[in-house]
């Protein structure tokens, strides 16, 4: 199963999280133990498609941030890449922004609205984590792709069901369903998660 290395140091965003997740309910509590495992490294995922595509974005949204994931690990890794974070949620984009200034992130750039009100800004990648299911992410995330670019779905390894519901769509569009990446999290569990790709 793949996995992946880390350069970059998250002491001091997982700090300035839980401060934040203390104020606002970003994350559960009982999930706040495994932050790194369950959603810092498994936002990181995509370093798996970068490597394996030969492909790094300029230009990166993430639809419903909700807590900063995957956006927040990917710009801290990333510095050179533009990751934008978009969420409906007020006080969501109020946290990440307040965990963004403490940590001093200026490629991050936190918006406050819903995705189909995106206009004139395209994107190389778009990528989603735990929000919604694929036919839908496709609708909204097509018109605002970049040719050659990707729509990268963090999704269960159960994904199967989702991506068959979503093929009228994806024929629709005429993107390329690529094969998924695979990987575990570094948890005593085998937790089997999956990157779902469809390039533009």
């Amino acid at each position: 199963m793949n996995s992946f290395k880390i350069n970059t140091n998250f002491d001091n965003y997982q700090k300035e999280f839980l401060v934040q997740n203390s104020i606002t309910n970003l994350i559960s509590k009982n999930e706040e133990k495994y932050l790194f495992e369950k959603h810092i490294y498994d936002s990181l995922s995509i370093k798996l498609f970068f490597e394996e595509y030969k492909f790094v974005p300029e230009t990166l949204l993430d639809i419903g941030t909700g807590g900063g994931f995957p956006s927040v690990p990917i710009a801290m890794e990333y510095p050179k890449i533009s990751v934008y974070a978009i969420d409906s949620i007020r006080k969501k984009i109020n946290a990440v922004q307040n965990i963004a200034d403490k940590l001093e992130l200026k490629n991050l750039y936190l918006i406050n609205d819903r995705v189909e009100n995106i206009r004139n800004q395209t994107f190389d990648v778009i990528t989603s984590r735990a929000v919604g299911r694929i036919a839908s992410l496709v609708e909204y995330a097509y018109p605002i792709l970049n040719k050659g670019g990707y729509i990268i779905l963090y999704k269960s390894k159960t994904s199967d069901e989702e991506i068959s519901e979503a093929k009228d769509i994806i024929r629709k569009y005429h993107l390329k369903i690529k094969p998924p990446i695979e990987y575990t999290l570094p948890l005593e569990e085998i937790y089997t998660r999956r990157l779902v790709i469809l390039e533009k």
